[in-house]
């Protein structure tokens, strides 16, 4: 199976939870029917990432990246490399790189979906069309900032930074997951 049979296999099999993200579901599967290159960071119109909502062992803290380029605070993730046979890979892998934790366990059903506007590395304006994952980190686990971060730390689930409102959301999908 291929990375783009295997983003439609997820968001097929996928019940969503609310009317909202069925819908966002449904543009990332119209999306893929109309892309056979929607998982690759090449395809300028947008392409699907991955991402991982990585919760401590005790879900009281989430761990998030600040990002150089958007200058906020986010869930860790990115871009399907073609070495990625799915979308949970992808998710994880991007999990490990970012935090420097190893023993993780993902969720391999969705928690949440999202498009945003954004100028990724192709330096022209595109969509990443966000397919996220609830990942759990081992108990005592302790974090290691990668180069694609200028910090890295664990929030509490209930008192996120500033200016990351839009990750509330998120975050209670993870919870609730």
């Amino acid at each position: 199976m291929t990375l783009h049979a295997s983003a439609v296999s997820v968001l097929e099999a996928w019940e969503p939870p609310t009317t909202d993200q069925d819908s966002v579901r449904h543009a990332l599967m119209s999306f893929l029917a109309a892309r056979p290159d929607g998982c690759l960071r090449s395809c300028e119109p947008g392409h699907i990432t991955a991402s991982a909502v990585v919760l401590d062992a005790s879900r009281a803290h989430v761990l998030l990246t600040l990002h150089p380029r958007v200058g906020k605070w986010l869930q860790l993730g990115g871009h399907c490399e073609p070495s990625d046979a799915t979308l949970v890979d992808a998710a994880l892998r991007e999990a490990m790189e970012e935090s420097g934790l190893d023993g993780l366990s993902i969720d391999p059903s969705p928690v949440h979906l999202a498009v945003h506007p954004i100028t990724c590395s192709l330096g022209k304006p595109t969509r990443h069309l966000d397919v996220r994952f609830l990942v759990t980190a081992p108990p005592g686990a302790s974090p290691v900032r990668s180069d694609e971060s200028l910090d890295l730390r664990w929030w509490p689930v209930d008192a996120l930074p500033d200016g990351s409102a839009d990750l509330a959301p998120l975050v209670s999908a993870a919870l609730a997951a």
